[in-house]
C-alpha cells in the first residue's frame, strides 16, 4: 500500500491520459501533487496486458500522430511507433481490395480506382473531402454545420454503396458508432488526421504512452488506491485513508467521474475484441483489415504483428478483431465465423487468447457536438477526461492539460 500524503496542492483522481497530462503539467509548476490509480497500472482505458508473450491492447487501438497533443506532451521516437500502410483492405465475397490513398501511396492508385468499394465519382469526392479537411486551421473543423457524419457524406454525394463499405467499417470502427450516428466535425477531425500523419502503435504497446508520461512524476502516482468519496476537498479513500488538497480533479472516465461529482449523464459507447494467435498470417498485409460486406460485427480487424512484431512472440502472429456496439454473446465463435468467410479453414486452428467487453469505450457524440465542456465544478474541484472534450487521445490529453493550466492559475 502506497504511503500518501497528508496534503497536497492538487489532488488528481485516475492516471489515465487526462489525469496523467494535469498533473504534469502542474507539478512542472511546482506545485505539489498526489495522483491516486484505482488499478495496478496506469493508463485508465490505455492498458496493454502480456498473455503467453503477445502484446494484447484491450480494445483495438490505434495512435494517429497527427494528434497536436501527442507531439506536444510525448516523445513519439521514444515510444518507436510502427505504423500501418495508408489506407485500409477490404473484405468482400472472400477477396481482399486494397483502398490506399493515393496522395500517400501513388502506386495504389489504380487498384484503388479499380476497388468495388463505390463509384470513381465516390473516389473524385474522398478526394475533396481530404482537401476540404486538410485545408485551414484544424480547429474551424469543429465549428462547422454539424450533423450526423450518415447525413454529411450523403449530402456530399456519396453512395449508399461507399458508405456500406468503406466508411462504415472504417470511421464506423474508429468512433466506434456503427450507425455513423456520431457528429461530422469529428468525423472531419479524424478524417484530417489520417491524411496529415500516420496511424500506428508503440513498440512495447499502447500502455507504453502512459507509462512513458508517467515516469516524469516519480513517486507521485499512487496505484491500487481507489476513491470513494470527495469531501470538500479532501478525498476519501475506500480504505478510509484522506488527503486534503488545495484542489481536486476528477480524471476518471465518465460513469467513475458521476459518482463522485454531479455531472451530467452520457450514453457510452461500448466496445467487443477478440485476439487470436496465429501460426502463419493471414495475409502479408500491414493495413488495417475492413469489412466489405455491410453484415459485421466485426467491422474491422488486423494482424499485429505484421505492422509491430514485437506484439508476438517469434514466429508467431497476433490477429485482433474489432467488434463496436458487440460486448454480449460469444464474440470469439462470431468473430470466427465472419474471418472464416475472409480467410477460408485456417481460422479454425487459430488459438483464442482473449476477450474483451469494455462497457464503457467512450461517450456518445452526436450533434449537435461542443468540445471543450466546463472543467471547473466550484469549490475547487475540477474535473477533465476526453468527455469534455473530443473523445481521442487527444482529447484526453488536451483535456488534462486544459484543466491543468486553469487549476494552476486559480492557486498561482
Amino acid at each position: 500500500m502506497s504511503q500518501l500524503p497528508a496534503r497536497v496542492d492538487v489532488v488528481v483522481i485516475g492516471a489515465g491520459l487526462a489525469g496523467l497530462a494535469a498533473a504534469r503539467h502542474l507539478h512542472a509548476k511546482s506545485f505539489s501533487v498526489a495522483v491516486l490509480e484505482s488499478q495496478d497500472d496506469v493508463g485508465g482505458r490505455v492498458r496493454t496486458d502480456i498473455v503467453d508473450g503477445f502484446r494484447l491492447d484491450r480494445g483495438f487501438q490505434i495512435m494517429l500522430t497527427a494528434y497536436p497533443e501527442l507531439r506536444r506532451q510525448v516523445d513519439l521516437a521514444a515510444l518507436d511507433i510502427h505504423n500501418f500502410d495508408p489506407g485500409a483492405l477490404v473484405m468482400m465475397r472472400g477477396r481482399s481490395y486494397v483502398v490506399s490513398d493515393p496522395f500517400r501511396a501513388p502506386r495504389t492508385l489504380l487498384g484503388t480506382l479499380r476497388a468495388p468499394i463505390g463509384s470513381l465519382a465516390d473516389k473524385a469526392r474522398i478526394a475533396m473531402l481530404r482537401a476540404r479537411t486538410l485545408r485551414g486551421d484544424p480547429r474551424e473543423l469543429l465549428r462547422g454545420q454539424d450533423l450526423p457524419t450518415v447525413v454529411a457524406l450523403r449530402r456530399a454525394g456519396f453512395s449508399q454503396t461507399m458508405i456500406n463499405r468503406f466508411f462504415r467499417p472504417l470511421f464506423g470502427g474508429i468512433q466506434l458508432d456503427p450507425s455513423l450516428a456520431t457528429s461530422r466535425r469529428m468525423f472531419d477531425i479524424i478524417f484530417r488526421s489520417l491524411g496529415e500523419g500516420d496511424a500506428g502503435v508503440p513498440r512495447l504497446g499502447m500502455n507504453a504512452l502512459p507509462r512513458q508520461m508517467a515516469a516524469r512524476l516519480p513517486g507521485l502516482v499512487h496505484l491500487n488506491t481507489a476513491v470513494a468519496s470527495i469531501d470538500g476537498r479532501t478525498v476519501v479513500t475506500t480504505d478510509a485513508r484522506r488527503i486534503e488538497g488545495r484542489a481536486v480533479i476528477v480524471a476518471t472516465e465518465l460513469p467513475a467521474a458521476r459518482s463522485l461529482v454531479a455531472l451530467p449523464e452520457r450514453a457510452s459507447r461500448r466496445a467487443g475484441a477478440v485476439y487470436f494467435a496465429a501460426d502463419k498470417p493471414p495475409t502479408s498485409s500491414k493495413l488495417v483489415i475492413l469489412d466489405g460486406s455491410g453484415k459485421g460485427p466485426v467491422l474491422n480487424a488486423a494482424v499485429m504483428s505484421n505492422v509491430a512484431p514485437s506484439y508476438a512472440p517469434a514466429g508467431k502472429h497476433l490477429v485482433v478483431a474489432a467488434m463496436p456496439e458487440v460486448i454480449d454473446g460469444d464474440l470469439e465463435s462470431l468473430a470466427r465465423e465472419q474471418m472464416r468467410s475472409w480467410w477460408g479453414s485456417q481460422v479454425d486452428a487459430w488459438r483464442h487468447l482473449r476477450t474483451y467487453r469494455i462497457a464503457h469505450a467512450g461517450v456518445e457524440q452526436r450533434p449537435p457536438f461542443n468540445p471543450k465542456r466546463n472543467i471547473a465544478l466550484g469549490n475547487g474541484v475540477f474535473v477533465c477526461g476526453d468527455h469534455r472534450d473530443t473523445g481521442s487521445l487527444q482529447g484526453a490529453m488536451f483535456s488534462g492539460r486544459r484543466c491543468g493550466e486553469l487549476v494552476a492559475g486559480a492557486l498561482a
